[in-house]
């Protein structure tokens, strides 16, 4: 897969407002499947899965089973791409352009 493409995978996981808020309570600790549902008691178990498995196709949660039980862990490695190759690049364009504006006030 083309790194053009995982990107679009992570932008469309990260673009559903209930991935977002499951990816957060991820980033505190790992959780099972069970305990995203209980956390999210306005969806059911399907959609629950429905939304982990796009955050899984983004490699943005690794699954590992114990018994009975799916862990879902948080990968913020994608995320660390996305920002390495987008947002970094832009925001120190941006700090360029701020200290050229600078400069010319004083």
């Amino acid at each position: 897969m083309s790194s053009e493409s995982k990107d679009d995978h992570v932008f469309k996981a990260l673009a559903h407002p209930k991935r977002r808020q499951m990816l957060d309570r991820l980033k505190h600790e790992p959780n099972t499947t069970g305990m995203l549902v209980d956390a999210f008691p306005e969806m059911d178990r399907c959609t629950v899965m429905m939304h982990l498995k796009v955050l899984e196709e983004a490699d943005l949660i690794i699954v590992r089973r114990d018994g009975r039980e799916r862990w879902n862990h948080l990968n913020a490695m994608p995320i660390k791409q996305i920002h390495d190759r987008w947002i970094s690049e832009y925001a120190s364009h941006a700090v360029s352009v701020l200290d050229k504006l600078k400069s010319g006030l004083e």
